[in-house]
This record gives structure tokens, sequence and C-alpha cells, in this order.
């Protein structure tokens, strides 16, 4: 059975940085492409950045743009969120995510376009 489990969540100051990971097991995701979302109190879950199975292509929404950057390492079957200059905004529970599809730029459809989910980790910026 396919499972995604986040790490690296927590509290920090605005501007500080944080690094997530997210590491699979079950079955292999290297052909696939990996994302993360995030849901705030209150509001839908949101797209936040994507990568395509082999790390050469990302997508990032433009709200975080220039601030978080994704990354994999397909040897480890883990994939990175690294967010930087973070905001108070950015507080939400933020959530991995993977489709069977390749290509990274399918996940920015939605979450309607996710095939697995992992169950979340809170991150919280204080103002």
């Amino acid at each position: 059975q396919a499972q995604l489990v986040e790490s690296g969540g927590g509290l920090v100051q605005a501007g500080g940085s944080l690094r997530l990971s997210c590491t699979a097991s079950g079955r292999t995701f290297s052909s696939s492409a990996m994302g993360w979302f995030r849901q705030a109190p209150g509001k839908e879950r949101e797209f936040v950045a994507a990568i395509n199975w082999s790390g050469a292509s990302t997508y990032a929404a433009d709200s975080v743009k220039g601030r978080f950057t994704i990354s994999r390492d397909n040897g480890k079957n883990t994939v990175y969120l690294q967010m930087d200059s973070l905001k108070p905004e950015d507080t939400a529970v933020y959530y991995c995510a993977a489709t069977q599809r390749p290509t990274g730029s399918y996940l920015t459809t939605g979450p309607g376009s996710v095939d697995y989910w992992g169950q979340g980790t809170q991150v919280t910026v204080s103002s």
C-alpha cells in the first residue's frame, strides 16, 4: 500500500525558514510527479509546488514563487519543500501529493489531480 509521510513542520517566526520532507513507501514514485498543497483554516486546499518525475521541471504558485523551492531525490523516494522568507499567511497544514502522471504541470490544476496524499504537517508562522 502506497504511503506518503511528511516531516519538518513546526513553528517559525516571520522571515524564517523550514524544510519539509515527504518520504514515500509501498511503491516507487520515481516515475511520478509529486508536489505540495496546503490548507489554511476555513480555506480550500490549494496548490503550492510540483516537480516532474525527473526533477528537471518545477512549478510553483504565484504566492510562493521566489520563496519556496521544491526538489526530489528519487534514490531516497523523497521530495522536499524548502520554504524561505516565511510569512504569517503561509500558516497551514501542508500535504505531500503524488500523481501517477509524470508531468508536474498536471498537479497545478488542483487537488483533483492527486492520486496519493500524505497525512499533512502543520506549519505555523508567527508575526
